[in-house]
């Protein structure tokens, strides 16, 4: 019984933990992005609310939640309620087994720096992440509203579409690892990452994963120009707050797995001080590409946009594939 309280005691604890930055990543990945995108710009991004404008996510967090709820006369009760925390929701549970340092020992107990260490690791955060698109989808139909809608309907064939090249781009370290298992997958990474191994599926799994967030350039469901601001089009207030933090608890999610899969996880270079510092600095690294990108590329139109993941990106996950196959059997053989 105090084997089984202390289990549970961990995996509270765990999550509290995982939870806290999360949130905290989400509203300091705000700042960053404005600054960052500020300088990119030649401006100097906020600045004014607290030292270097370090307060500025405090003072919008206290703006969502005062700003006034507004809910469409003809929307759906509750699934316009549920959509919101649909995605949130989604965006939380991806990062339960992603490792973000080796185990660590306390009072004798062996811990492992990650919620749940599963051996089915990466099929779980494929099967969660493609739940996400519930969320918008769902918001778009139940806002009645047809620019929601629209958003709705365009993030839904849009996220359908790159998963099938991002969960192919993958394929190629599965197959060299023979495991599902993320630990597996970091510990086979100490001699070298497999970003020099599998360059091809790290580009295209990091274009399907901006695809996949809804980033630009393929932020298409909520394109402003066109759709007055997508599927969130109705939200107000902590609702569309919910959806803003979704998407960017869903950026550190893309980035934290690109660094397990590709980048050595918490492995430093040559090994030097493996460690959870290694492991954020990697995906801060990717979460300026991000930014970079945002600030720099215009948007696809959405013809191009759907032609550039059915045409060429998928093809090319696929030969990936099959080079990492030829390969293995060469070297195997």
């Amino acid at each position: 019984m105090s084997e089984l309280l202390f289990q549970v005691s961990i995996a509270a604890v765990k999550s509290i933990i995982i939870i806290g930055f999360l949130l905290t990543a989400f509203a300091y990945l705000t700042l960053f992005e404005r600054k960052v995108a500020g300088r990119i710009q030649v401006r100097y991004g906020p600045n004014r609310v607290g030292p270097f404008g370090l307060l500025q996510p405090l003072a919008d967090g206290i703006k969502l939640f005062f700003k006034e709820d507004i809910r469409p006369l003809g929307a759906d009760p509750i699934v316009y309620l549920a959509a919101p925390a649909i995605s949130t929701l989604v965006a939380l549970a991806a990062f339960a087994v992603i490792p973000v340092g080796p185990d660590i020992n306390i009072f004798g107990r062996t811990i492992g720096l990650q919620l749940a260490n599963l051996n089915i690791g990466m099929l779980y955060v494929l099967a969660v992440g493609s739940l996400g698109v519930y969320g918008i989808t769902l918001a778009g139909w139940a806002s009645n509203s047809k620019y929601s809608l629209l958003g709705g309907i365009r993030a839904s064939a849009q996220m359908i579409s790159y998963e099938l090249s991002l969960g192919l781009s993958i394929m190629g370290v599965v197959m060299i690892v023979g495991s599902l298992n993320l630990n597996d997958i970091v510990e086979s990474q100490q001699a070298a990452w497999f970003i020099f191994l599998q360059p091809l599926g790290f580009i295209l799994y990091l274009i399907s994963g901006i695809a996949e967030t809804n980033r630009a350039p393929f932020d298409l469901p909520e394109a402003e120009t066109e759709l007055v601001a997508g599927y969130h089009t109705e939200y107000s207030g902590m609702k569309f707050a919910l959806f803003f933090m979704a998407e960017y608890i869903n950026m550190v999610t893309v980035s934290s797995i690109a660094t397990t899969l590709y980048l050595g996880g918490y492995h430093g270079p040559f090994n030097i001080l493996d460690g959870p510092w290694w492991f954020l600095l990697k995906v801060t690294a990717l979460l300026f590409v991000y930014v970079w990108l945002r600030a720099t590329l215009p948007r696809l139109r959405y013809d191009r946009l759907m032609n550039f993941g059915w045409k060429v990106l998928l093809p090319l996950a696929l030969l990936n594939v099959f080079l990492t196959a030829v390969g293995i059997l060469v070297l195997g053989g």
